[in-house]
């Protein structure tokens, strides 16, 4: 029989796990504010898919968090429809072509989303 000590050891060990593996969102907002802080790493975002379009696998849309908006460049990882509520984790990156569109600062993505 376990104890109520372990028991609830246990269990935090469990939390502490799952919490773990869950990424950290960062704003839009923040972001687009300075987006020198962040160029060049991994950041999360979280929101609804406002707009989309792909050809041949890739693709790129844009995300919704409430603070802001952003497009994300995915490229072999699909594109969500209109009005998904995703979360997508990707490399932020300035001065972006893509089918003769400019974006200023993108999320290039690099994993699949969650």
């Amino acid at each position: 029989m376990l104890s109520k000590g372990r028991v609830l050891l246990t269990g935090a060990m469990i939390a502490a796990i799952s919490f773990a593996g869950c990424s950290t969102q960062t704003r839009i907002a923040d972001i687009v504010k300075d987006p020198g802080h962040y160029a060049g790493k991994d950041v999360s975002i979280g929101g609804d898919v406002s707009e989309s379009f792909s050809a041949l696998g890739n693709g790129a849309f844009q995300m919704d968090d409430g603070s802001g908006r952003m497009w994300v460049y995915s490229q072999n990882f699909g594109t969500p429809g209109n009005g998904s509520k995703i979360v997508v984790t990707g490399r932020v990156e300035q001065g972006f072509a893509l089918g003769g569109r400019s974006f200023g600062v993108i999320l290039r993505q690099t994993q699949d989303r969650h």
